[in-house]
């Protein structure tokens, strides 16, 4: 299910200072010659583009973070579901994806969310709207705030290397 309010405490994060704030549950650590940053939150492994801001948020206040609230730039996504039991959000002001064990992107800029699958299964919708898409590997579906339909499309290798490229893979 696909929440339109996540409400709980979070850390208000760049991820230039990633390494230097306290993540109750995780670890971090700068990827060497790069601007990129890795999170591993007991599951769920986040690696941020250079300058990305994010809150990443404990709804249930378990100690282990289940959500990332972005506001611009990259994220990747990876979430063991072997390890991680109730999925993970990706929040952006356009947007919603939520999995339960998968590998995805989501890309906020110019008012646009993106999101790519990597592997897996991802659910997509808008914060105000109940409906959804649900993207599989090689898909892709850019939001934007509106009443567009969601169109689910395969991306073209260009622009999904592009993507990937700028998180390290």
């Amino acid at each position: 299910m696909l929440l339109a309010v996540v409400a709980s405490s979070g850390v208000s994060l760049l991820a230039d200072d990633i390494a230097l704030a306290q993540v109750p549950g995780c670890t971090m650590e700068r990827v060497a010659g790069t601007s990129r940053q890795i999170m591993r939150c007991d599951g769920a492994t986040i690696t941020a583009e250079g300058g990305a801001r994010f809150n990443v948020i404990d709804r249930d206040r378990d100690g282990r973070p289940d959500a990332v609230s972005l506001r611009n730039k990259a994220v990747l996504v990876d979430v063991d579901s072997a390890k991680r039991r109730g999925g993970f959000e990706v929040v952006t002001p356009q947007a919603i994806a939520a999995v339960r064990g998968t590998r995805w992107a989501v890309d906020v800029k110019n008012g646009t969310t993106s999101v790519f699958v990597v592997r897996g299964r991802v659910a997509v919708g808008r914060p105000s709207s109940g409906r959804r898409v649900v993207l599989s590997v090689g898909e892709g579906v850019d939001v934007t705030r509106g009443g567009d339909a969601l169109t689910v499309r395969r991306w073209p290798q260009a622009r999904a290397a592009a993507l990937l490229a700028r998180l390290g893979q």
